[in-house]
């Protein structure tokens, strides 16, 4: 997951922007946050561990003066969560400062870690992006632009990387586009974001999104792109980010997530029907399709569960004791909504199986007379490798379970998944387009 945004404004203060964007982007990482910027001589970095709010205050931010930017806010999923591994991260490119800030995965990170500790790199973290400012820094290159295509060449996996030099931003994406990016005008500048709900917070227009293997540039005269690695012909945008990741409010090619998972429910009432007084979501990230769900099935939607927006998403918790408690602390059932009902529950995906479980259980202690679990996504049978903690494939409840006994395990009435097919109906692109690894075993990258 993670976001990533990046600013070039000389009208804007950029470090307050960096903020709001990372704001924005709250939901993609929760762990840690930071905010490079240069103003043309040097480059300063402020970051830390927590939330954007709780590494940024009024003092921080004031102390960051310049013109370009950026941010980002940490979700791990190669290295642990210390503040060494916070990006952005800082490598010496030819006695020049350069911010790294990476979204993704890398699947060689161990073999490009001892090549780079061969030729004397000492390792401060262990995150795979300090391989990534490794790489610049050993770089023979003498031109940023040409050191970042070459470490292109070497790295494999998922990546959106976001560079900040001393007089530009560079920009670039897997061949494959597994993790998003996208661009746009801002005024007389330029901000790079994760997601578009980030770049309209401060105020830029539609803009586009960076193709697979594009490396860009902004510096004062404008934008410069050139195809760094061609893309691949099998694409591999993540399937998720549609299901669950990125915000509803965002938009990826072209489409609204919005209505993508609203017609994922519709799908998922299709192919799963039943008889019930009302459709519930866990919220927020299954309200629209359970909206979705409601509106193909005639069945009212109504509120029953209440989510405490001040708890951090519990599937990113990356301690399993911290994702039970979290449970606990985030949702709250409204007892009459729930109590003497026949409910259908949609939420968009199962992973692990232990959040489900005990939001079944809260609704049975509420007087729930029948739960229907629905799910807008397909059965989670295959670990991610490019940048989502989904957990080994032991953990993994739809790999070690049939439907019968996950429906015997959650201590539901009946349970029902999206199929893959009718997610794709929903998401509506071609199948060789998308990563699909966790619901399928076929990876795009070997």
């Amino acid at each position: 997951m993670c976001g990533i945004f990046g600013i070039w404004s000389t009208k804007l203060n950029v470090a307050e922007a960096t903020y709001f964007g990372l704001f924005a982007l709250q939901h993609r990482g929760q762990e840690s946050a930071g905010i490079a910027i240069t103003d043309g001589k040097q480059i300063n970095l402020v970051k830390g561990l927590g939330l954007v709010s709780q590494v940024f205050d009024k003092d921080s931010l004031e102390s960051l003066k310049g013109f370009a930017a950026v941010g980002h806010s940490r979700y791990s999923t190669t290295g642990s969560v210390l503040k060494v591994n916070a990006q952005p991260l800082l490598a010496n490119f030819h006695g020049h400062d350069v911010a790294v800030t990476h979204n993704g995965n890398l699947i060689n990170t161990e073999q490009l870690r001892k090549e780079c500790a061969i030729k004397g790199y000492v390792f401060k973290g262990t995150s795979d992006t300090e391989v990534i400012a490794a790489l610049l820094e050993q770089s023979s290159e003498t031109e940023l632009e040409d050191a970042i295509l070459s470490l292109m060449r070497q790295i494999r996996g998922a990546y959106s990387l976001v560079f900040l030099a001393k007089d530009r931003i560079v920009a670039v994406r897997d061949p494959y586009g597994i993790r998003p990016l996208v661009i746009s005008s801002l005024g007389s500048g330029y901000v790079i974001a994760s997601e578009d709900c980030a770049v309209s917070i401060v105020g830029g227009g539609s803009g586009r999104e960076l193709l697979p293997g594009e490396l860009l540039t902004i510096d004062e005269t404008g934008t410069h792109t050139r195809t760094a690695l061609h893309q691949e012909a099998r694409g591999g945008f993540c399937s998720f980010e549609y299901i669950y990741f990125a915000r509803p409010d965002s938009i990826f090619n072209h489409k609204s997530l919005y209505s993508i998972r609203v017609k994922m429910g519709r799908n998922l009432f299709r192919e799963h029907p039943v008889e019930a007084d009302c459709v519930i979501s866990v919220p927020d990230s299954g309200t629209p399709a359970a909206i979705g769900y409601s509106k193909e099935s005639g069945i009212a939607f109504a509120e029953g569960l209440i989510k405490n927006r001040y708890i951090g998403r519990t599937f990113i918790q990356p301690d399993q004791l911290l994702r039970e408690v979290g449970v606990k602390l985030k949702l709250n059932p409204i007892v009459d909504a729930i109590a003497g009902k026949r409910i259908v529950i949609v939420d968009d995906s199962i992973v692990r199986g232990t959040t489900s479980k005990k939001i079944v259980k809260l609704l049975r202690e509420c007087g729930a007379r029948e739960v229907h679990f629905r799910v807008s996504s397909p059965m989670v049978i295959a670990p991610c490798f490019y940048g989502i903690d989904t957990a080994g494939k032991n953990e993994l409840i739809a790999s070690n379970l049939s439907l019968e006994e996950i429906r015997d395990e959650l201590k539901v009435d009946s349970i029902g998944f999206l199929s893959l097919k009718g997610l794709l109906n929903a998401i509506h692109l071609p199948k060789d387009s998308l990563c699909l690894a966790c619901f399928n075993g076929d990876y795009p990258i070997p």
